[in-house]
């Protein structure tokens, strides 16, 4: 395991660990520890910060990578907040309310976040929002 990870992982611990001991967070911290409270079937793992830390979910066993969940919860989030794509924010609120709770409904758009990320990185290109969009009309 690289460093890397687990810099990109240690945020997610700082910040849930910081919301569990009641001590003041940044606003990332705050969007993060709401996530991850959302989620109690993480809570566990991250209780255990060495396991979270250095732990593969590869996706050929069949799971998830909890980190990777939680970062695609959290730019949706932004990408409603900031309405980017233009048109973004129209298409998460009809789909929070159509499926009647914000969290279900951003498990429903993950597949199109992924699909145009996953293909982005394919093509070396920047994320098609027009494809992202499009894909979400379809929910």
């Amino acid at each position: 395991m690289t460093s890397d990870r687990r810099a990109m992982r240690q945020p997610f611990l700082d910040a849930w660990n910081k919301f569990q001991r009641h001590q003041p967070l940044s606003a990332i911290e705050i969007a993060i520890s709401e996530v991850i409270s959302e989620h109690l079937e993480y809570h566990a793992l991250f209780a255990d910060t060495e396991s979270a830390l250095s732990k593969d979910w590869p996706p050929e066993h069949g799971e998830t990578n909890p980190f990777l969940h939680l970062g695609l919860h959290l730019s949706l989030r932004e990408m409603a907040q900031i309405n980017q794509p233009p048109g973004f924010a129209a298409a998460y609120q009809r789909l929070c309310a159509q499926y009647g709770a914000r969290l279900t409904a951003e498990h429903a758009m993950m597949d199109c976040l992924s699909e145009t990320l996953w293909q982005a990185q394919r093509q070396g290109s920047e994320p098609d929002g027009g494809a992202l969009l499009n894909c979400l009309s379809k929910q």
